[in-house]
Parts: C-alpha cells; structure tokens; sequence
C-alpha cells in the first residue's frame, strides 16, 4: 500500500509539474509577445500622423463650432437672417466632422489587419476585452496593462458593487469610475475600432468589468473555497480508491499469467521457427499486462487531473491547457482529414481507372501469351516484359497525377526530398539501369529462351534465369553463373538451341592422319563411329569434311546432326569412343606423324593403292669418304 501511495504521488507530482512547466512557458511566451508590436513601423507612424492631423482639425472645427453657438446665443431674436448664416456655418462644421470619422473609420479599417490587440486580464488570467488603439502617451499595450491592474485594485474594495461603477463624460472621451478614481477611458478611437458608439462601448464595458469583480468576490469566499476544497479532497480520494483496485487487479492478472505457463501459454510456432518459447511468451504477455496498467493508471490520472484543477478559479487554466494537449491535436486531425477526404476520393478514383485499366491489358496479356491471340511479328514471349514495361508506365503516370492530391506535396520540404532521392536514384543506379535497358533490349532481340544451351563470351551452360538485371546461366558442372546483361549485350552469343528442333544442332569434331592412310577409309571408320552414337540423328545423313591438308597429316570433321542440344558433353564422349574403336577396328592409327627431310630408305607414305606393283623401299645411300 505505501508503495503504491508513493507511486501515485509521483505521478501526480508529475503531471502538475509538466502543467505548471507549460503554464510558465507560456507566460513567458505571452510576456515577449507583449513587447513586440505588431504593426509595421512605417504603416503605425503614418497612421499617427493621419490621426494627428484629423484630431488637429476636430479640435479646430470645436473651437469654432464653440464660437459660432456662443455669436448665436447673442442674436437677438429679430436677427434672422445673422442667425440663418450661423446655422449654416454650423451645419457645415458638423458636415466636416461626419467626413472627418469616416476618414478615421477609413484608416482604422486599412489597419484591422496588421493590428495587434492588446487583452485586458481578469482575475483569473482571462480577457475582459481587447484595446487596440493609444490614449494620450499611452501605447496599446500601455492601456491595457494599466487597466488590467486598476480592475484588479476593485476586489481589494469590500463595498464594491455593480452599481459603484459610473460612467463620466469628459471633454472628447468617456471615463468609467469608481468613486473618484478612473478606471479606464473610452475614446472615440476605440468606439471605431470596436464598431460602436462611445455610449455603447462605455456601458459595455461597464457591465464587463462590474461582472468580473462581483463573479471574483464569489469565487474567493470562504464558504465557496471550503466546498472547492472538499470536493478537491472527494476527487482525490475516489482517484486512489480506483487506482488502488485497479493495480490490485492487474497484480491478479499477472499471478493468473505466471500460472498458465506451460497450460495454455506453450509458446509460439511459426511452421517449424519457434517465435516465442515458453518463457518468452510468459515475459511478453507479462511485459503488456504491466504495459496496460501504466497506461490505465496514466489516463485516469490525466482525465482526473482537469477535473480537479477546474474546481479552483486560480487553476482552470491548467485544465483548459491538459485538455489541450489531447483534444488540440485530435481536433487538428479530424480537421486535416476531413479537409482532405476531396483529394484522398480523387486520389481512389484516379488509383481504380489506373487498375482496370492494367486489369484490361493483363487479360491481353494473358491471351497473347496464350497463342489465343496473335499479332503479326510479335511474338508470345514478348507479352509479359511488354506488359510490365506498360504497367510501369502506367504508374508512373498514375503517381504524376496523384501527387499533386498528396498531403504536403506542395511543401517546400517535401519537394526537395523528392528531388534529392531522384539525383540518389539517378546517379546512385547508372549501372543498374544500364542492366535494365540492356534487359529489355535483349528480350526483343529474342537471343535466347529459358532452358536454351548457349555460350556467352567463355561461359557455356543452359539458361535458367531472365530478369531486368542479369541473365542467370548453369553449366554441366551445375555451376550458376550470374552475367550482368549489359556484359551480355557487349559479348558475342552463340544459342546451341534456337535451330535444335528444326535443322537440328550439327555435333562435329576433327582428328588427323597420315597421308599413308587412305582417305576413304577414314571417311568409313568415322560415318561408322558416327552411326554407332546415341542421340546423333540417321537422317539428315553424317558426312565427313576434309577441312586442310597440312604438312604431314590430313585434318578430317566428322559432321552429325542431333536434336539434344542440351546433352552434347555425353554425345561428344560417346563419339570419341566410337571413332577409337572403329579407326582401330579398320587399323587406322590415330596420330599425326612428322618428317624429317632425309628419306633415303623410308617407305613413301602414298597409300599402296595408288603405288605401282614392282614398286619397293628404297635403299639407304651411305657416301664413305677415305683419306
């Protein structure tokens, strides 16, 4: 108990510290507005000279209009015509004063803007009413200030009443006493800038500030305090009753938590990763039952606090400033969104052309890749990189349209972000968009296919992968080989499969034998080999190429078609076994014999077909020279 007694002091010493912080941050605030004035230099001082001047020809004109009533209260009744040119002469002075207001009302009404009023404090650090304009050597803010503090004075008088306030004229203005000290005096200035007479505007604010230090005297009774005070001590007291229940029963709940470990709370699997074991899942359900407890035990002193602070007449502020801080930015929001909901229904209308739009060009799509719909010279496998480029297109058009509708997208700020992530995309992606391109280039080039053997630059394998940025090839080695597509558009390809299934893939290597071997045998022994391979066609026929006739050999190219372009690693090998074991079955040797230029009694290497038949192997010639 004494330890939740001290953590409900906190927080409420908490809570009353940030209110007071934030009172005193704002009196501070209001005191350096006070010091500014808000009118521009140059606009103020014309005004004041425009003023002077009108004020200068009222006082002529009183003057005169003062000695024109005094010349025709002489007159004696027989002067009429004396009294009919005093009349006129007044009427027009009355004329010049009428011009004259409208001229300030004129100059008031061109300052209304730009002016800054100046509040008159209550009691309680409420506005009375607002003065805007100077009085004699008093500013504004001068006025207001002393005002404030003459209206403060009255509480200090235990005989006030509403009815001790009196309204007094006095040469051009009117002043609001309180036995013989003024309270304020009300100009005609200030019944322009208020919209009103000065008659008006004196009873007016007569009633105000009447009513101000009446509703003070009430407030600040002793019997009135004595039920503040209780209701205050009520409050508190129901506050720690529900706290106190409160952490009990989130105390239980925690108890009850510990003891599901292992019944019902057994951790948590996703598939075969354990997210949360026993132990874990315990701590976290834990850690949000603590969470929430905060939480409550935090609304419910916020929601009390208002209600506490607005039982004082000292400290209503405080809670007009704690509801602030939650409903100001509520209502901000509600606001912001409903006076946004035009742009977010456009933006969704915009978004739901955009996405049938796309809907109508995949079911396109869809039916050209299917071979339901053919185009003259485009082919299936153009379909779905075309529509991708076309729905990237798309998009970004539907975003160029958005953005406009897009909160703070005329923001200084948001645009420069914006341009700052287009040079980061610009110049930070050069080489990945030349991939792209190079990408795109490729698929309507139509080089190569998924599954297709090829060789690109010294790299051979089949293709498994095509994406915008590389093109993804496995060897016979089953290695995956990753090459970049702008290295592919810069290399030479060669597609063992595109005419496979057609023409079929020509397989074809090459050995060399000795001029002493007849050419027609080695023609059979290699149709023979060629003949004995799997997966080597019947038809078209293989046929042998003399591809050169070299210094001591003959190159020979056995050439066979076959339509598994995919396998030619093991019809490679089969070939070269069967052309071994046919050369041997016929006595070809396999080699390429070198010679040398003596051939005094070596055999000549013409096949014995081709010799005469007393042809024999010359003798060796032995020259001995004796000395």
């Amino acid at each position: 108990m004494k330890n939740f007694i001290t953590k409900t002091a906190f927080l409420l010493f908490l809570v009353v510290a940030t209110a007071t912080y934030s009172q005193e941050k704002l009196a501070i605030k209001k005191d350096s507005i006070k010091a500014k004035d808000s009118l521009n230099t140059a606009l103020l001082t014309e005004y004041n000279s425009k003023i002077a001047q009108i004020e200068k020809q009222r006082i002529q004109d009183s003057v005169k209009r003062a000695g024109l009533e005094s010349k025709l209260n002489s007159l004696k009744t027989t002067d009429n015509l004396k009294k009919e040119a005093l009349l006129k002469q007044i009427e027009e002075l009355n004329n010049q004063d009428r011009i004259r207001i409208e001229k300030k009302k004129a100059q008031i009404d061109a300052l209304r803007s730009t002016a800054k009023a100046y509040p008159v404090k209550g009691f309680f650090d409420d506005t009375l009413f607002l003065i805007y304009s100077k009085l004699g050597s008093f500013s504004a803010s001068d006025r207001a200030d002393a005002i404030s503090n003459r209206v403060q004075q009255l509480a200090d008088h235990f005989t006030f009443t509403k009815d001790s306030l009196k309204i007094v004229p006095s040469e051009t203005v009117l002043d609001i006493t309180y036995g013989e000290k003024i309270i304020m005096s009300i100009s005609e200035n200030d019944a322009i800038w208020n919209g009103s007479s000065k008659e008006a505007l004196a009873q007016k604010y007569q009633s105000i500030i009447a009513n101000s230090v009446s509703h003070y005297k009430n407030e600040t009774s002793t019997s009135t305090l004595i039920k503040e005070v209780g209701t205050a001590l009520l409050i508190l007291s129901i506050l720690a009753i529900v706290l106190f229940y409160i952490n009990r029963f989130f105390n239980w709940t925690a108890l009850n938590i510990e003891g599901k470990k292992g019944n019902r709370l057994k951790g948590f699997t996703i598939k075969n990763y354990t997210l949360f074991d026993e132990e874990r899942q315990v701590s976290f359900v834990l850690f949000l039952n603590k969470l929430l407890k905060w939480i409550v035990n935090l609304v419910l002193i916020y929601v009390t606090l208002p209600v506490l602070f607005g039982i004082f007449p000292w400290t209503k502020n405080f809670a007009n400033t704690l509801f602030g801080y939650v409903l100001t930015p509520l209502k901000n929001i509600g606001l912001s969104i409903w006076n946004y909901l035009p742009n977010l229904i456009t933006i969704i209308v915009i978004y739901f052309v955009f996405h049938y739009v796309l809907k109508g060009i995949e079911f396109l799509k869809e039916e050209i890749a299917k071979g339901n719909l053919q185009l003259t010279n485009f082919y299936p496998e153009w379909a779905n990189p075309t529509y991708q480029i076309i729905r990237v297109l798309l998009y970004a058009f539907m975003f160029v349209l958005i953005f406009k509708y897009l909160p703070g997208s005329d923001s200084p700020i948001f645009q420069g972000v914006s341009v700052f992530l287009g040079f980061l995309f610009t110049f930070g992606s050069s080489g990945a968009l030349s991939n792209v391109i190079a990408g795109i280039v490729l698929t309507y080039m139509r080089l190569f296919k998924i599954g297709d053997r090829v060789k690109i630059g010294d790299i051979t394998g089949n293709v498994i992968e095509k994406s915008l940025l590389v093109t993804r090839i496995k060897t016979i080695k089953n290695e995956i080989i990753s090459i970049p597509n702008s290295t592919v558009m810069n290399s030479h390809t060669t597609n063992y499969t595109s005419e496979t299934l057609t023409q079929g893939l020509i397989i074809h290597t090459t050995i060399t034998i000795g001029y002493d071997v007849p050419w027609k045998t080695v023609h059979q022994a290699l149709l023979n080999a060629a003949d004995r391979t799997n997966l080597l066609l019947k038809e078209p026929k293989p046929f042998v190429l003399q591809t050169s006739l070299d210094d001591f050999y003959v190159s020979y190219q056995i050439n066979a078609h076959t339509k598994d372009a995919n396998k030619q690693a093991i019809i490679y090998s089969d070939l070269h076994q069967n052309i071994q074991d046919c050369c041997n079955e016929l006595g070809i040797e396999i080699l390429s014999p070198h010679y040398r230029a003596a051939r005094d009694g070596n055999r000549t290497t013409i096949p014995e077909s081709y010799l005469p038949q007393d042809y024999q192997t010359p003798s060796f010639n032995v020259n001995m020279d004796k000395k």
